[in-house]
C-alpha cells in the first residue's frame, strides 16, 4: 500500500512556507532533522495549555496530569521499538547523550587500558569523540571496521578484528552520509559470539525502519525525537535491565535518587536512575506524539515509500553530468544522497538552491573520517522522508542543472 501522501503533508504546516514570495520551501534536509506534524504541536501546546507542572514529586491534578502524560510517553517509545519493558527506555536531550551516557557510566564501570572498542569509518562524530576522550583518560584501543569503495562496511575485516576480543561494538544502523543500512543484526550476533557489548547508533533507522531491539538482540540503541517528526531537546537510550541496573548513575541531583544523607546517598530505581533533575517534560510529550503519528501510518509503509523516492531520486540525480553519488544502490540504503558536483563546493549548491527554496546540507556532516576517507571534504546531501514527493526532486535536479548554467 501507498502512503496517503497529500493528507500527509497536510500535517506539516510548515511545508506551506514561502522563504520568499511565490517560493514554497522544498524541505530535503530531513536527515538533519525531520519537520514536525500538527499533531505533536498541538499535542506539546495543549499540555503547556492545560497540564503543565513538575512530575513525580506532586500529589495534585496537574502534576498527576504531567507525571501520567511523561510516562505515557515513555510507554508508547518501549513498544514502539520492542522493548521488554519501559523501564528499559531512558529519557537523554538526543542520541549524542545517549552514546555519551553509555561512554561515562557503563564504559568507565567496565573498561581498562588496553580494553579493545571496535567503530567503523562511517560513524557520526558523537559515536567517536566519546571514545576518542576515554581512550586519551583510560588508554583503551580503537579500531574501525573499513568502510568499502561502494560505501558497505567491510565485514571480512571486522571478523578478523573481533579475533582481538573486544569489549565494545558500537556502530550506526543507518550512515547519515551515505544511507547505508547496516546488517546490525549480524553486526551484533558476531559481537556477542566474542563476548562484547553492542551499542547501536539509532538516529537515522529509527525515524525510517521498524526497529525491534529485541530481535536484534541490541545491548544498547540510542535516537532522537526530532529526527521522527518529534521534537528537538529529547532522545532515548534503550539499554538491557541487567547492563543499566548494574550501571552507575550518569548524573547527580533531584530525581534520580532513592535517598539522600549528608555523607551518602541511594540511586533510584530503572529508569529514573539515569533522569536527574526537571526534564524535558513537554518535549516528551511531542515525543510521544511523534510515536502514535508513525505508528498510525505505519514504519513498514513509510520505509518502502522511501525506498521507491529515493530509487527515483537516484535515478534522476546519476543522469547529470558532473554529479558523483555517494554510498550503495537504492536497495541497500535509506534516504540519503549525498554528491559532489564536479567544479563546485557544495555550499555553493545548497545556497544558490535555496534561492529556489530548495533545502539540502552542505558539509561533513559530522562525519569527517568519512569525508577524508573519500578523499573529500564535503559532500551535498539530500534527504527524504514520509512527506517528500517526486516533484520535489524534480526541483532539486533542476536546481543542479542551474547551478551548472551560473558555473559554466
Amino acid at each position: 500500500m501507498t502512503l496517503n501522501l497529500e493528507q500527509i503533508r497536510k500535517d506539516f504546516p510548515i511545508l506551506e512556507r514561502e522563504t520568499r514570495p511565490g517560493v514554497r520551501v522544498t524541505y530535503l534536509d530531513s536527515t538533519a532533522t525531520s519537520q514536525k506534524p500538527v499533531q505533536v504541536i498541538e499535542a506539546m501546546n495543549d499540555y503547556y495549555r492545560r497540564s503543565n507542572a513538575n512530575i513525580h514529586r506532586g500529589v495534585h491534578t496537574l502534576a498527576e496530569e504531567a507525571t501520567s502524560m511523561y510516562e505515557g510517553a515513555r510507554e508508547k517509545i518501549a513498544k514502539f521499538i520492542n522493548a521488554s519493558s519501559s523501564r528499559e527506555v531512558i529519557y537523554t536531550r538526543n542520541t549524542t547523550e545517549s552514546i555519551n551516557l553509555v561512554a561515562y557510566s557503563w564504559a568507565r564501570a567496565n573498561l581498562k587500558a588496553g580494553d579493545l572498542v571496535i567503530l567503523t569509518e562511517m560513524e557520526h562524530h558523537s559515536n567517536l569523540v566519546p571514545w576518542h576522550m576515554l581512550q586519551a583518560e583510560r588508554g583503551i584501543e580503537l579500531e574501525f571496521i573499513p568502510v568499502t569503495d561502494d560505501g558497505l562496511l567491510d565485514l571480512e575485516t571486522y571478523k578478523s578484528l573481533l579475533s582481538r576480543r573486544p569489549k565494545l561494538v558500537s556502530f550506526t544502523h543507518m550512515s547519515n552520509v551515505l544511507g547505508t543500512i547496516n546488517p546490525a543484526a549480524e553486526i551484533i550476533r558476531l559481537a556477542h559470539e566474542t563476548g562484547a557489548v553492542a551499542l547501536v547508533d539509532g538516529a537515522q533507522s529509527v525515524p525510517h525502519l521498524q526497529v525491534d531491539v529485541q530481535a536484534l538482540d541490541a545491548d544498547f540503541y540510542a535516537f532522537s525525537a526530532h529526527k521522527m517528526c518529534g521534537p528537538t531537546g529529547i532522545g532515548a537510550l534503550y539499554g538491557k535491565t541487567s547492563l543499566l541496573e548494574a550501571m552507575p548513575p550518569f548524573l547527580g541531583g533531584g530525581d534520580m535518587i532513592k535517598e539522600v544523607k549528608l555523607r551518602s546517598f541511594r540511586a533510584n530505581t530503572l529508569p529514573h536512575k539515569f533522569e536527574a533533575g526537571t526534564p524535558a517534560i513537554a518535549e516528551a510529550v511531542g515525543f510521544g506524539a511523534a510515536v502514535d503519528y508513525l505508528s498510525a501510518i505505519g514504519m513498514d509503509k513509510i520505509a518502502a515509500y522511501e525506498h521507491e523516492i529515493t530509487e527515483y531520486a537516484l535515478d534522476r540525480l546519476e543522469e547529470i553530468p558532473g554529479v558523483k553519488l555517494f554510498g550503495p544502490s537504492a536497495d541497500k540504503k535509506g534516504g540519503v544522497a549525498a554528491f559532489t558536483l564536479e567544479g563546485v563546493h557544495p555550499h555553493d549548491v545548497a545556497q544558490i538552491l535555496d534561492r529556489d527554496g530548495i533545502a539540502v546540507r552542505a558539509g561533513h556532516h559530522c562525519a569527517q573520517p568519512l569525508h577524508e576517507k573519500f578523499g573529500i571534504q564535503a559532500t551535498s546531501r539530500a534527504s527524504f522522508y514520509l512527506y517528500s514527493t517526486k516533484g520535489e526532486v524534480d526541483l532539486l535536479v533542476n536546481g543542479i542543472y542551474k547551478v551548472k548554467e551560473m558555473f559554466g
